[in-house]
């Protein structure tokens, strides 16, 4: 799997367009960030910093294997270099709010001038168009907008809980790399490039199709199964262990129900596996009855591979379970004179080599000399640094 023959410019900040260039440049491509020269992404300056480096967790977290290059996209100058590099490129992803890109004079149809074949993909809040595109907003807006956060339940049960992820940006950029990467195979295919709309709302809203049914035949159900938020059956449910911590079971199957109470000793517990009301609130406190008896991690000793059975993980155990740490999900990086940074690795396995990790995020403008003259000549590259455009 290796997209190295694609040059990606990147003009997002924060985490959601990051993400996904990160993927994309893990899958190979060449993702080249410009920066505005006085400040650069925000995710540099956010605390906490890592030691030498000066910038952001967040920064190094999201933009290894790219390169940084500063440009004052406000300019002439900046923009007539920025139009130089799109003639050579694949494809462009942005993450202004819709409009922005067009006032600045290097939206789709401005690029398109330069390089007919780009594939150019916005990704926003709440999409291009609709009565909510011109909103400010960040993750919590839109996955309460698109229902999750409606369906997430706090543990007292009567409000939502926020989601401890940022949901929307991190898919929101997933889903940007996947329609990038599918834009590049359609321009393969002889059908040009092509331009690309994503919301964040949208996709979020898309994670819901496996319940959408209920929404959609809402008149039809009883008040207690219209939202899977109400669902309280005691074979998907999350119970406390005697150390403290928490497990998860799901046998939602009847042989997997079955094997469950058999090794629980709880056979008597059979007809209850969706049971509702009273009924659900008693085989819910038998079972949590049974789960008291032993820590977390005896749970997970005890209880076979047939029984639909995981512990919760705190953030900070995640990456020490034995399944993650053998899926090669933690890697180590090196920042500044050498200094160690972890990192989540990438998130599927190839038979083609994915190398997750060619190089640390890139310092603020590394490689602006280095990319800028491939277009300009070295005449030009000292006016611009010269008249501040990079």
């Amino acid at each position: 799997m290796n997209l190295e023959d694609y040059t990606v410019l990147d003009l997002t900040w924060l985490l959601p367009g990051p993400y996904g260039t990160m993927l994309l440049a893990d899958m190979g491509a060449e993702v080249i960030k410009i920066e505005e020269p006085t400040r650069g992404d925000y995710a540099r300056w956010l605390e906490p910093e890592v030691e030498p480096t000066d910038s952001g967790a967040l920064f190094h977290s999201v933009n290894r294997n790219k390169k940084s290059v500063t440009l004052d996209l406000k300019s002439d100058a900046g923009r007539e270099t920025f139009f130089e590099l799109v003639a050579d490129a694949d494809a462009v992803f942005e993450q202004f709010r819709p409009g922005v890109v067009d006032r600045l004079g290097i939206g789709y149809d401005d690029l398109r001038e330069v390089n007919e074949e780009i594939v150019y993909c916005s990704l926003s809040g709440y999409g291009q168009d609709g009565p909510y595109s011109d909103r400010v907003g960040h993750d919590i807006n839109y996955v309460g907008l698109a229902g999750l956060l409606g369906e997430t339940v706090s543990k007292d049960g009567t409000f939502p809980a926020v989601p401890a992820y940022q949901i929307g940006d991190k898919v929101g950029g997933m889903f940007s790399a996947f329609m990038i990467v599918s834009a590049l195979l359609d321009r393969e295919a002889g059908n040009g490039g092509q331009y690309l709309d994503v919301s964040m709302t949208d996709v979020v809203a898309s994670l819901g199709t496996g319940q959408s049914w209920r929404a959609f035949r809402s008149e039809e159900l009883p008040e207690s199964e219209r939202s899977p938020a109400a669902m309280e059956a005691p074979c998907y449910h999350v119970y406390e262990t005697k150390d403290g911590k928490y497990v998860t079971i799901a046998p939602r199957e009847e042989k997997f129900w079955a094997q469950l109470l058999e090794e629980l000793d709880r056979e008597d517990l059979a007809e209850y596996q969706f049971a509702t009301g009273e009924d659900a609130a008693y085989a819910r406190e038998e079972l949590q009855s049974e789960f008291d008896k032993r820590t977390r991690e005896e749970w997970e000793e005890y209880l076979s591979e047939e029984t639909m059975f995981a512990p919760v993980n705190e953030f900070d155990e995640v990456f020490e379970h034995p399944q993650l740490r053998a899926r090669d999900m933690l890697g180590e990086m090196e920042v500044g004179d050498g200094e160690a940074f972890s990192y989540v690795g990438f998130p599927a396995k190839s038979s083609s080599e994915i190398e997750d990790m060619r190089s640390p995020a890139p310092e603020f403008g590394e490689h602006t000399d280095e990319v800028l003259s491939r277009v300009v000549s070295e005449e030009r590259l000292k006016e611009l640094e010269e008249n501040d455009v990079i």
